[in-house]
């Protein structure tokens, strides 16, 4: 393969005699498949880079100079490669302000670097394409229920015909043996219009008592077998449950994750075992329409571990962690949105009084019919902040431990298997402690302990989400690819264990993939939820977006894997977590991802309700990228230099993400650069 050097020299014009003012327009700058190159120019006044007008893709330096117009240009491609990655060649422009005596100024020259270029073919096992070809059919249960009669093999041709009616041949079938044959199927009362020739030996019995039938034909010395005539059907796929609720449509995260087939899962029953999951935040609104019957309220549990004579209620600890009305407050209530995300309930309520236009069904929660409640503990005050003493209260009193507050012990009836904190901050291990002390009992206890990574923007350790024990979750949005892309607020670090939607910032870099309209309006790729309007005092429904409203999708996925029984413990469960989740990112864990999103429909064992064929191709640096496919699957993808993990799968939990755990899937890895500028993977044939 030939090799293209990563250094670059252009000089635009040839050395000559005396300064040189740049003419207006300069020749195009190619620098080809290389990363840097540089390039140079006589001139004997000052001169500026405008930077400002530069493409994202390309850096320029130096910024500023007196004398000969010597720059390197650096080309990002990563910055500049369209998501469909069918651009080939990117192209901008650097434009140069200049002075020289009383003569000013613009050059500007053109610059074009190469994309590197991966090729490849997504195929079925059988590699054979064709529309004319029907389904087969399968049973759909094994058992005897729902079967037509019996289907009778005789052990000669002779014992067929008696039980048919007919006349033996002379000699083939003894007196005794035709006088049991037929009084066998006198007992069980079957007429003779009842009774086919299914031939070799075969006979069908319609019969309603399936069960009777068998037990007396088995008795038979002349049968060979008995078996129910068991009913086949179609093998479609199972429907994706979609819930009905007025914005439950908004809710883009959930799809993401397979609930689509996790809900359809739930409907056949088998989520039985009641979890508790405690929300420790500001609490909680009690009086949302959209959260009745999905938590524990004041005398059951829920508390207010809050001693600050200023945390906004007007009292200390107490039975009600209501999240209060405040004078001036006007900002919604995180711990509802928060609790909303896990629990809110499925179907209508009644009307709002006094609001006509409100919706009478709201949105929806992750937990559906399981019988998953919210413990509310309120740790944050009306300002937003919570206390390191407070959070190691609520987080013991949640795994059922006992706290004293202001006198009074409190113990929690109903201990939480699982414990969410959408909550955190920048602190140092050490003051951090007593927090990581009370996640190490909590752990102790059996609580999973579910933490916000943060949305610092960069590297930082935030706590307790950092704390030994706490499972740390990143936020990762959508990116109108083939996967979803981390979140740029959401930090990155070592301790970071999984990842889940929590949206586009819409005040930095609003997107709007989920293609859904609030009030015709594009809605922005955020996570809506229950909500409270503090100046009307009534309920609402609002969308946030950051680690706060990832970590409570890891809860209710947890509690769920609890209820239907998949797991057991602490411990198991945060193993089918990681061992289910979509890898992103770079392969294996990373500080980004952590060991990838969670996958509901994976991790529950859900049943399919799609079976489509894509691409999945993602750089090791957190971008996602969608070639298409052509009709027999064979894709060109233009990109920027990266390791690329691409996988040609199946889309079986109809999230639109190929290949996840659980799904048929083919992996490569491809390393793109100058060395490597272009890459053909070959067919990628999805294993069964």
């Amino acid at each position: 393969m030939k090799r293209v050097p990563a250094l670059l020299t252009v000089a635009l014009l040839a050395a000559a005699c005396g300064p040189l003012t740049p003419p207006a327009s300069g020749p195009t700058v190619p620098l080809g498949q290389a990363l840097t190159g540089q390039v140079s120019q006589p001139f004997g006044g000052t001169w500026t880079v405008e930077q400002k007008s530069l493409p994202a893709w390309l850096k320029v330096s130096p910024g500023s100079g007196t004398g000969r117009i010597g720059l390197t240009l650096t080309a990002d491609r990563a910055q500049g490669t369209p998501t469909a990655a069918d651009q080939r060649t990117l192209s901008g422009q650097v434009t140069i302000t200049w002075t020289e005596g009383t003569q000013s100024g613009k050059t500007t020259w053109t610059v074009t670097a190469d994309q590197y270029t991966l090729t490849g073919r997504v195929v079925d096992a059988a590699r054979v394409q064709g529309a004319d070809v029907g389904g087969g059919a399968a049973l759909r249960t094994q058992s005897q229920v729902g079967a037509r009669g019996v289907i009778v093999k005789y052990r000669s041709a002779a014992a067929q015909a008696v039980a048919l009616g007919r006349t033996a041949p002379a000699g083939t079938l003894s007196d005794a043996a035709q006088s049991t044959t037929r009084g066998t199927l006198a007992r069980l009362n079957v007429p003779r219009g009842a009774l086919d020739d299914l031939g070799g030996r075969r006979v069908r019995l319609e019969t309603p008592d399936v069960e009777g039938a068998l037990l007396a034909l088995r008795s038979d010395p002349n049968v060979e077998y008995a078996v129910p005539n068991a009913v086949l059907h179609a093998q479609a796929l199972a429907a994706p449950l979609v819930p009905g609720d007025q914005y439950a449509g908004l809710q883009w995260a959930y799809k993401l994750l397979g609930y689509g087939a996790a809900w359809r899962d739930m409907e056949a029953g088998g989520y039985t075992h009641p979890v508790t999951v405690a929300v420790v935040d500001t609490g909680v609104r009690f009086d949302h329409p959209d959260l009745q019957g999905a938590l524990y309220g004041p005398g059951e549990g829920a508390l207010d571990v809050l001693t600050s004579p200023s945390n906004g209620d007007g009292d200390g600890p107490d039975t009600d962690p209501t999240d209060p009305d405040t004078p001036t407050r006007s900002s919604g209530s995180h711990g509802t949105h928060v609790t909303g995300i896990i629990a809110a309930r499925w179907g209508s309520f009644a009307p709002i009084p006094g609001c006509p236009a409100c919706s009478t069904s709201g949105v929806v929660g992750a937990a559906y019919k399981a019988p998953v409640k919210v413990l509310p503990i309120r740790v944050i005050d009306t300002a937003g902040d919570a206390e390191v003493a407070d959070v190691v209260n609520a987080v013991r009193y949640a795994a059922g431990l006992e706290i004293t507050l202001e006198g009074r012990t409190y113990k929690n009836p109903h201990p939480a298997q699982v414990i969410n904190l959408s909550l955190g901050g920048d602190v140092d291990a050490k003051t951090a402690q007593p927090m990581c002390e009370a996640v190490a009992d909590a752990t102790r206890a059996g609580a999973l302990v579910v933490v916000a990574a943060g949305n610092g923007y960069g590297t930082t350790p935030y706590y307790p989400a950092a704390c030994e024990g706490a499972v740390a979750v990143g936020a990762v949005t959508l990116s109108g690819a083939s996967a979803p892309v981390h979140a740029p607020y959401s930090n990155s670090y070592p301790q970071v264990m999984l990842s889940a939607p929590g949206g586009a910032d819409i005040n930095r870099a609003p997107t709007f993939f989920n293609g859904g309209k609030l009030n015709d309006a594009p809605y922005p790729d955020e996570i809506f939820s229950t909500d409270w309007d503090y100046v009307k005092d009534q309920p609402m429904y609002q969308s946030y977006a950051g680690t706060s409203q990832a970590a409570p999708q890891v809860s209710a996925l947890a509690a769920l894997l609890l209820s239907k029984g998949v797991t057991q413990g602490r411990d198991d469960t945060l193993a089918r977590l990681t061992a289910t989740a979509t890898d992103l990112g770079a392969r294996g864990r990373d500080d980004a991802f952590g060991y990838g999103m969670i996958n509901a429909a994976a991790a529950l064992g859900a049943p399919a309700v799609s079976d489509a064929l894509g691409l999945r191709v993602q750089g090791s640096r957190g971008q996602a990228f969608q070639p298409a496919l052509d009709a027999l699957g064979r894709f060109t993808a233009y990109l920027p230099d990266d390791t690329f993990q691409v996988v040609g799968g199946r889309d079986r939990d109809g999230n639109g993400i190929y290949g996840e755990a659980s799904e048929p899937r083919a992996e490569r890895q491809a390393a793109l650069g100058p060395a490597n500028p272009q890459v053909d993977l070959g067919d990628l044939t999805p294993a069964p």
